[in-house]
């Protein structure tokens, strides 16, 4: 069996299957000099970098999208219970 690299590059996308270090994993997370996204400590594509402003808006607009979700899912269950009793219809 050939020697396969366990980081580089395919297609333009990074991919690093060496065994992260917790010092590694904090380090990824945390550039400040680089832009907002950075390559992931283990696997394959990018992530947030902690560091930049705009990944702490992205966090959040998500945060909010999800909370949302959450609660019209919610009303939506407690409309369902209301429409469990019969309707009448009338046709002429």
């Amino acid at each position: 069996m050939a020697d396969r690299p366990s980081s580089g590059e395919i297609f333009g996308v990074p991919y690093n299957f060496d065994r992260p270090s917790f010092r590694n994993l904090l380090s990824s997370y945390w550039q400040p000099g680089e832009g907002m996204l950075v390559e992931k400590p283990f696997g394959i594509g990018y992530t947030v970098n902690l560091a930049n402003w705009r990944s702490w808006i992205v966090l959040a607009v998500a945060g909010a999208l999800v909370w949302q979700e959450t609660k019209s899912e919610s009303k939506a269950d407690a409309e369902a219970d209301d429409e469990d009793e019969p309707v009448e219809v009338i046709v002429d």
